[in-house]
């Protein structure tokens, strides 16, 4: 029998990569003797991450409108010239059955190409509120996997399968308070010391760690230890603040690899809203706050967050409240048990942790 070809397309950021690495693996189990083919954009993070994840990558020189810039988007229109013209040739010459797009630069013109060539293709949108590519996409998409609730109000009804995000494999099954995670993070285990998680982005979100920076002397007082993933701008700083209490209950990191144990040992956790994030957290089950971020398009993140909020399943604050109400927010969190239990049982029950399997489901079905 011949084999079945995919093409995976997009990235950008982790957020739209490590989905499209999930689904990319489902494939391979459901059919191991399958070729897959990633389409991203040259110079961004897809580049490295998916060829370390053992995948071919094809990089188009495609990039983003930048807002308020008129002299940095000159070359939008000639770069996604030639990425068209590189999409036809790459579907031309791998032939594939079928085509999915994730977000991201490079999803747009590869699946828009290969709509045009007859090619059946499949829309991920991780979002509970579709960006403009995939909602221009979605008439000729044969299916479109969504996260959310009410996405019949961007997409057609009659293509959208609810699969929820993918996530990585190693946060499927957490088991809570694992010991070689409080030794591995040198925390404290027991007593009446809590531990809060807070994810500053894997390139450091500004507001969040500066809310932590300016108030790590209230979380020392108040018996609570963190673990602060900064990101890689912030860190240098962070670490400078932290030093300055010479507290062992302060641990520092650009970036946490370890992240099955960074969850298994929160007790609560401050966030962005990014998709990708919440459908980790949703899975995690643990009580979070989000602080969306206001610098993304059409104002996704606080969507994203409003969507669990109205299901008491996580509590947020603004960016622009953040640096009076955050800190107060959490200290208040944890001294309310039962306001974390109802947190912990309301978001536990808007996981869906198979959407890697669903999606590749979906993606087999529309085949050639």
């Amino acid at each position: 029998m011949e084999k079945k070809r995919y093409i995976i397309s997009g990235g950008g950021t982790g957020g739209h990569i490590f989905p499209a690495i999930s689904i990319a693996r489902a494939i391979k189990r459901k059919d191991p003797t399958a070729e897959i083919l990633f389409v991203g954009a040259h110079n961004r993070m897809e580049m490295e991450k998916v060829p370390a994840a053992g995948f071919k990558i094809v990089g188009l020189p495609i990039a983003g409108l930048q807002r308020g810039s008129i002299g940095k988007n000159l070359t939008f229109l000639p770069k996604l010239f030639v990425s068209l013209f590189k999409c036809r040739s790459i579907i031309r010459e791998f032939k594939p059955n079928a085509v999915v797009g994730v977000g991201g630069y490079a999803s747009g013109p590869l699946l828009r190409t290969a709509q045009s060539m007859g090619v059946p293709t499949l829309i991920q949108e991780q979002n509970s509120y579709a960006g403009l590519t995939n909602k221009l996409l979605a008439k000729r998409a044969k299916r479109i996997c969504v996260a959310y609730e009410g996405m019949d109000r961007f997409f057609p009804a009659d293509k959208i399968v609810m699969t929820g995000n993918p996530v990585r494999q190693d946060l499927q099954d957490i088991k809570p308070n694992l010991p070689e995670a409080f030794k591995f993070f040198n925390l404290t285990q027991g007593s009446n010391m809590k531990t809060l998680l807070v994810l500053g982005g894997s390139l450091g979100a500004r507001t969040i760690n500066e809310c932590i920076g300016n108030n790590l002397d209230i979380l020392i007082r108040k018996k609570i230890q963190v673990i602060w993933q900064t990101g890689k701008y912030y860190y240098e700083r962070a670490l400078e603040e932290a030093a300055q209490y010479n507290s062992k209950n302060i641990h520092v990191y650009p970036f946490i690899n370890r992240m099955d144990y960074a969850y298994s040992v929160a007790d609560a956790i401050i966030s962005r809203a990014g998709a990708g994030t919440i459908s980790e957290l949703c899975i995690v089950g643990k009580p979070v706050i989000l602080v969306p971020s206001p610098n993304v398009a059409e104002d996704h993140q606080t969507k994203n967050a409003l969507a669990l909020v109205k299901n008491n399943a996580a509590l947020m604050v603004s960016d622009n409240d953040a640096p009076d109400t955050l800190v107060p927010q959490i200290t208040r969190l944890f001294e309310q048990d039962d306001q974390q239990v109802r947190l912990r049982v309301n978001i536990k029950k808007m996981a869906l942790p198979n959407a890697d399997e669903d999606i590749c489901n979906e993606v087999l079905k529309i085949a050639l």
